[in-house]
């Protein structure tokens, strides 16, 4: 008797040709194809049901941390691709502080820095009450299991206003020990060019909440040591480019005139004085109009506005192409935005992606293999990834 030995990837192989084997395969849902500069895509649902997954970051190659605006902190450890699970696991984290989740605040962003490790401290701004009013705060856990443990406030900000608008926030570090970290203007225009309330500014402080020595504004009467940039609306993408030492913001202006910018120590740019946008009462421009000297001009603007929720720097092997580009989640005009520049830092293209889905996409995270993984308003979260992947 002939007794044939199959090696298992021939094996796999044949049983693969069976309808009962393949059947039991799953794949997360496509929704779209689509294609890039030449490079096909796919886009995937991992996750649906969700409130409006706000922040969202990588702890490992599997598992995504993330916020949903209503106060909630939630793991979701991600299927592998050829499995019986077609869709993520989540769980929602203990321990989280109570937020007050009203018009456009409540739980904000997450993030950890690169050097980020089981046990280290996962970051988070939401708007706390504070008093009689509403404020941005940063503040810092670590996770065990499904607890987040050691809650601890970094900065309760000065930025109270009777408004339930503009509280920012997005957070990323460079590769020197330094946080980085966004506040709005609150609804309040002149906070924008108020050096004595943290509202309307790019924040910086060391990891554990101290003041770095060499802050800009650091012993200067009646201003915020806290303060690294000043001039903003309501900037809702921040990322750092460690590659070339340079910070990078996308904020909403008001009518028109979102901006990228290139952020500078000390640097003022310009709202409410100067902007590209017009007033939502007429066809008036805002403030003095584009330009002002002392102000800063932005890398690139939109009109009209596209609504940004998030920003981050390509750095993958997944999209060779991307690499070095800005993508930011687009709200109003529900798309990603994708933003070529050159080595000077000058935006030089932009791209569209992602139109047909309708979707405000909101949060936007990169994985270890270079996908794009990205939230929407709707209650997804959802994966780019290469069409033959």
């Amino acid at each position: 008797m002939m007794i044939l030995t199959l090696k298992k990837p021939l094996l796999l192989i044949i049983l693969c040709c069976v309808p009962w084997f393949c059947s039991r395969l799953a794949f997360a849902e496509t929704l779209l194809t689509g294609e890039s500069e030449g490079m096909q895509f796919r886009v995937e649902k991992v996750a649906q049901g969700l409130g409006v997954p706000w922040g969202m970051a990588f702890l490992n190659s599997s598992q995504i941390i993330f916020t949903e605006r209503s106060g909630k902190i939630k793991i979701l450890t991600l299927a592998p691709l050829f499995t019986s699970q077609a869709t993520a696991s989540i769980i929602e984290l203990q321990g989280v502080p109570i937020v007050n989740a009203t018009e456009q605040g409540g739980m904000l962003d997450v993030a950890v820095p690169d050097d980020f490790k089981p046990g280290d401290w996962i970051y988070f701004t939401y708007s706390k009450r504070h008093q009689a009013s509403t404020v941005t705060t940063l503040a810092r856990a670590k996770r065990n299991g499904q607890h987040l443990l050691q809650w601890t406030e970094l900065l309760v900000t000065r930025s109270a206003t009777d408004t339930s608008r503009h509280f920012g926030s997005r957070i990323t570090f460079d590769d020197k020990g330094h946080l980085f970290f966004t506040v709005g203007d609150r609804g309040v225009r002149s906070n924008g060019q108020d050096l004595s309330t943290h509202a309307g500014s790019v924040l910086r402080l060391n990891r554990d909440g101290s003041v770095p020595a060499d802050n800009p504004f650091v012993g200067v009467k009646a201003t915020l040591p806290e303060i690294w940039s000043y001039g903003h609306r309501n900037p809702q993408g921040l990322v750092y480019d460690s590659e070339n030492n340079r910070l990078w913001m996308i904020e909403h202006g008001p009518r028109g005139g979102d901006e990228i910018n290139l952020i500078a120590a000390g640097a003022n740019y310009g709202w409410p004085v100067i902007s590209y946008g017009k007033e939502y009462w007429g066809p008036f421009q805002v403030g003095e109009g584009t330009h002002k000297t002392g102000m800063e001009q932005p890398v690139k603007y939109y009109v009209p506005s596209i609504a940004p929720g998030s920003l981050l720097r390509y750095s993958g092997n997944a999209f060779p192409k991307w690499q070095g580009n800005l993508l930011a989640g687009a709200l109003k005009l529900t798309h990603i935005n994708r933003i070529s520049l050159d080595t000077q830092g000058h935006a030089v293209g932009e791209e569209r992606l992602l139109q047909d889905l309708n979707e405000r996409v909101r949060a936007l995270a990169e994985s270890p293999e270079g996908w794009l993984y990205f939230s929407t308003d709707s209650g997804l979260i959802l994966r780019l990834r290469p069409l033959q992947d």
